[in-house]
């Protein structure tokens, strides 16, 4: 689910460590809050980053840039394999099993040759980019994205720490993001009296139509349980009548059912038990008429899921109806064009705990509270990694709900790491009411630029977007580290100005956040007792409501805060990432997305489109009105060395030369010529680009390009403005 436009969305949906975060390459276990749980899921592997692993391929990002392959990786970061490179990986625990999160260019597919210990293992990772690259054209602020999938394999050997497994590029480039390896138990053994599903003529092969079998066994096994013997089963439509029982495999690595429809079936009386079986689905493209879901509805009262694989699916579970005292718990949901779990209004004493989710195309959990309220449900001690289009967890509204003991990583566009909000998407909507707990949670990375308001989302985000939050909401031991942007935010998202009330924050630690503390948006109120903060990128707090008139921002200090005493001054400019923010990467259009300014522009032709990645779009200056300057603010100051200018490449457009100054500025007042005035030739038939290479000295923040004549329009025009820090 997106915050998606200041003006309204529509929603279109129908055992290793205690806790870990990214360290030195590895996921560790994390330094919690003194006496208070440590944050996320109890994991059966261990992931180890292919950035701090040793390779022959090339190493990208950090980059918080949205639709860039290192801005959607784990870590921000991955290393880039070109046929016959490789990235070799210290296997950092007893291991027979190893599952690659990875990327290949759009439209390509081919192999992961594996290596253990420098010998080349027969078996191969299949690699394709089917499951990737997905567009939801629809969501207001979306672009391409889903970049990543993974591919796992069970290595026929044991391996123990400090050996070597290395994956090497065989015939196609490949991205290789992280690497999680796991000691797989056995396969389990068939219960007594528990019906197989071969019985009913399930084929193992993978090659027959399995679905009248599992229908057919789950009709048998009432009141006890359908078995699911090793091997890969086809079912081609969804199962539906599944009450009192328990479904049941051999282990999500043996047992694995192909299909993108799993259950679908708006009622049930409850007591069914799903465990221990993969379901890995065909779904390649986001459509949200179509039920493409593990569970699609209701599983009824008193049911529960545990250990189970699920992958390349809309959603994990969609869950309407009744699921009261529902359990999901010690599962894996990956590669989702969707949300990874959404309890969707009326859920009751549900609880999602001790799950790990990454690459969710939107929402990894969330709660919506539509005809009626979720109630006295909770998200505790999951892990959630790499949502690439919203939330890593999502309120939206609900009565007594708890977030506890979760750890959220590399959010991307449109997203905080939580989010607290009353955005209703639909009628009849529930709004956050009595106690939200949000405790013990763990954010690193999280938060994101939000095309569609123009200015970042924090960590963690309190949001009244439809209406007023008068619940209680009790933040509590938080650890916020390396947010590109805030660390938490309130905001009334629709624009409306509604209030913000009710809100602690208490315990908290934030190192290293790009741009301030608190970034204050909405009229209203909240105390802050012992939130500590270290390495704050620009001020501690950033407090200019909206809109301008709605009302003021109290911020009560309860005692014990310490390193966010300054405020931003000037509401009419964003704060830029500074400190917290990691380096860019030395390749990357410094200009792409960052404000621009002119001192005229013609029409629908405004500065912004020179910075929006799209050559298709175009700045044009005030007609007959020479000079006119275009400014790009890079956020800091930056080594720049070359420039790249565009004009849109339709042969439509006539060749013509611009005269151009090039200025700087590091402070924002004071300008200097970089390079002085001189003509640069446009023309289509040569890509309609000039270079223009900057001194080695040079050292700006503020990018201004003043255009004195034109040779095709009385008028400055630029298409693209790019800024890199390579000559």
């Amino acid at each position: 689910m997106h915050a998606n436009t200041r003006a309204g969305s529509a929603r279109r949906l129908p055992a290793i460590g205690a806790s870990v975060a990214l360290a030195a390459g590895m996921l560790v276990t994390l330094g919690a809050p003194a006496a208070h749980a440590a944050a996320g899921a109890t994991l059966p592997f261990t992931s180890v980053e292919a950035e701090s692993a040793t390779t022959s391929g090339t190493r990208i990002g950090p980059d918080h840039t949205r639709g860039t392959l290192a801005s959607e990786a784990s870590g921000r970061q991955a290393v880039r394999l070109a046929t016959g490179q490789r990235v070799e990986f210290t296997v950092p625990r007893a291991a027979n099993a190893v599952n690659v999160s990875y990327s290949v260019p759009d439209g390509q597919s081919g192999t992961l040759n594996v290596y253990v210990n420098g010998t080349k293992l027969t078996k191969t990772l299949a690699v394709t980019s089917k499951y990737s690259y997905v567009d939801t054209g629809w969501i207001a602020g979306a672009r391409t994205h889903h970049f990543y999938d993974n591919a796992r394999l069970l290595l026929g050997q044991n391996v123990q720490a400090g050996d070597k497994v290395a994956v090497e590029a065989a015939n196609v480039q490949v991205t290789v993001d992280v690497a999680d390896f796991e000691q797989v138990a056995g396969a389990a053994s068939q219960p007594a009296g528990s019906v197989s599903v071969t019985s009913k003529g399930a084929d193992p092969s993978g090659q027959g139509d399995s679905t009248q079998a599992f229908r057919d066994a789950i009709s048998a096994a009432q009141g006890g349980v359908m078995w699911i013997p090793p091997g890969d089963y086809r079912l081609t439509s969804s199962l539906g009548g599944v009450q009192n029982v328990t479904l049941q495999g051999a282990g999500s690595w043996y047992s694995v059912v192909h299909t993108s429809r799993f259950i679908d079936q708006s009622n049930s009386s409850g007591n069914v038990r799903i465990e221990d079986f993969a379901v890995i689905g065909e779904v390649t493209e986001r459509v949200d008429s179509s039920p493409d879901n593990f569970v699609n509805g209701s599983l009824g009262p008193n049911s529960a899921v545990s250990g189970m694989w699920l992958q390349h699916l809309k959603v994990g579970l969609w869950l309407t109806g009744n699921n009261d005292n529902l359990v999901v718990e010690n599962s894996r949901i990956l590669d989702t064009t969707a949300d990874g779990l959404n309890l969707n209004g009326t859920a009751k004493g549900v609880k999602v705990r001790n799950n790990f989710l990454r690459n969710q195309g939107d929402d990894s959990l969330a709660m919506w509270s539509l005809y009626g309220p979720d109630t006295n449900s909770s998200f505790e001690n999951n892990t959630i990694s790499q949502p690439n289009l919203a939330n890593g967890i999502a309120i939206y509204g609900g009565t007594d709900i708890t977030v506890k003991d979760n750890l959220i990583s590399d959010t991307n566009a449109l997203g905080s790491g939580i989010a607290i909000s009353n955005q209703k998407f639909l009628d009849p909507f529930s709004p956050l009411a009595g106690t939200i707990t949000v405790d013990g949670n763990t954010l690193v990375r999280a938060g994101a630029m939000n095309p569609n308001w123009n200015h970042p989302m924090g960590a963690l985000r309190v949001d009244s977007y439809d209406s007023a939050i008068n619940a209680t909401v009790r933040i509590t031991n938080t650890t916020i580290t390396d947010s590109p942007y805030s660390a938490f935010e309130f905001v009334s998202g629709g624009g409306y100005g509604h209030p913000v009330k009710g809100v602690t924050v208490d315990g908290a630690t934030v190192k290293n956040t790009g741009t301030v503390v608190v970034q204050a948006e909405a009229q209203g109120a909240a105390t802050f007792r012992s939130v500590t903060a270290t390495g704050v990128g620009a001020a501690g707090i950033y407090n200019c409501p909206y809109p301008a008139n709605s009302g003021s921002f109290a911020l009560t200090d309860g005692g014990g805060n310490s390193g966010w005493t300054s405020t931003w001054s000037d509401c009419s400019t964003w704060p830029q990432p500074g400190q917290g923010n990691p380096d860019p990467d030395p390749g990357r259009n410094l200009a792409k997305g960052r404000p621009a300014t002119a001192t005229g522009s013609q029409d629908v032709y405004t500065p912004g489109n020179a910075v929006d990645g799209n050559a298709n779009t175009y700045w044009e200056s005030t007609n007959n009105a020479f000079p006119q300057s275009l400014t790009v603010d890079l956020g800091s100051n930056q080594a720049v060395r070359r420039l790249v200018l565009k004009l849109p490449p339709s042969s439509a457009w006539g060749a013509r030369t611009q005269t151009i100054t090039v200025q700087g500025s590091t402070d924002g007042s004071s300008y200097s010529t970089v390079v002085g005035s001189q003509g640069y030739r446009f023309d289509p038939a040569t890509g309609n680009t000039a270079t223009v290479s900057l001194p080695g000295n040079t050292n700006l923040r503020r990018l201004r390009l003043t255009v004195s004549a034109n040779t095709g329009w009385p008028a400055g025009q630029f298409s693209e403005v790019e800024a890199y820090l390579t000559p």
